[in-house]
């Protein structure tokens, strides 16, 4: 009885914590967030109705929110259903996995150090760390965590046993901020572990190395590589604004645009822009795809049934009858569905 009164307290306070996301810089859709990716949705309507001037009155008169909150996006079934998955997950999915990340970087850590005091080394580099040392410190800790996550992200894509999981997350037919968290548990699970583990590990030999771990610069209480990234309109990547930073820059800088391209079921799109927070990964591996224009991005997975996946429980359980299939049979494809289009 003790144990399910400690587990309702946890409950409660995790319910607490999911209420607060829009207040805590350290979640996706902090307001701050949302806000910076207003505006740059705003600059791209002004953008888009200066170009075609002959349409400008039209556009005018339509408005930013008929824009923003365009009927072809949520007149459709598939954004509704990201909104009620998003609850669905946050509060079953991620509270079973709540802290499982920090514990694996913990753990990480502790494998390299063998059994080294991941917060005291903290403390020590509040008071040793210059910020030389404390930038480089945060580039290579970045640089490091978002190429293990290319790594596992390319796996999901190639991996038909992955791919299975990994598709509820490319399902969304349109896109909204939410669809960011229309993922499988099986895929949080495997960056949690991955990324976790290998942060630990990283930091464990930074710290054999220096003796202590620079505090990152920060903003907000968010390392600024991050804060940065978060800000520069991060919320647009799952949406229906198009937005593509000029010339050679979307190789350097991610752009909504490089992550459209990725969710995109046309041909020339699959298994293109796996990266993160740094493209160059993508043009290093040949993975890197950016066109003009998105008049070729659709969204949604080849040769999906179309009720396959359109209710919180098919998300969360068909892609474990999927893989099962894909064990049981010597053919790779399962449902006349397959990671890449035939030909």
């Amino acid at each position: 009885m003790e144990y399910l009164t400690d587990l309702l307290q946890l409950y409660l306070a995790y319910g607490l914590h999911f209420l607060g996301m829009l207040f805590r810089p350290d979640e996706r859709i902090f307001i701050l967030y949302l806000v910076s990716s207003l505006i740059f949705a705003f600059a791209v309507y002004k953008y888009r109705t200066w170009q075609n001037q002959e349409n400008a009155e039209a556009g005018r008169a339509r408005g930013f929110l008929a824009f923003l909150f365009p009927k072809r996006v949520w007149a459709h079934p598939s954004a509704w259903l990201d909104v009620r998955y998003f609850v669905f997950h946050k509060m079953i999915g991620h509270f079973l996995l709540f802290g499982l990340a920090a514990g694996c970087t913990a753990w990480g850590y502790a494998l390299v150090t063998g059994g080294g005091n991941l917060a005291e080394m903290a403390r020590r580099g509040d008071e040793e760390a210059s910020m030389a040392v404390a930038v480089f410190y945060m580039f290579a800790f970045f640089i490091v965590s978002d190429l293990l996550a290319y790594a596992i992200h390319y796996l999901q894509h190639r991996v038909p046993i992955l791919w299975e999981f990994h598709k509820v997350h490319h399902s969304s037919e349109v896109m909204h901020p939410l669809s960011n968290f229309r993922e499988h548990p099986v895929d949080n699970l495997s960056y949690m572990v991955l990324v976790g583990g290998g942060n630990g590990v990283f930091m464990g030999l930074a710290g054999q190395f220096l003796g202590y771990l620079p505090s990152m610069p920060s903003v907000l209480g968010v390392p600024l590589l991050m804060f940065l990234f978060n800000v520069m309109g991060y919320n647009l990547r799952h949406s229906h604004v198009w937005l593509r930073w000029r010339g050679n820059w979307s190789k350097v800088i991610p752009s909504p645009a490089h992550h459209h391209v990725h969710h995109s079921c046309h041909p020339d799109h699959l298994d293109k822009n796996f990266a993160f927070m740094f493209p160059v990964w993508d043009v290093l591996f040949g993975t890197y795809e950016m066109p003009e224009t998105n008049k070729d991005v659709k969204f949604g997975v080849f040769g999906m049934e179309e009720n396959d996946m359109d209710s919180c429980a098919k998300l969360y359980f068909m892609p474990f009858k999927k893989a099962f299939r894909r064990l049981r049979s010597k053919d790779t494809p399962a449902d006349g569905e397959s990671v890449l289009p035939p030909g």
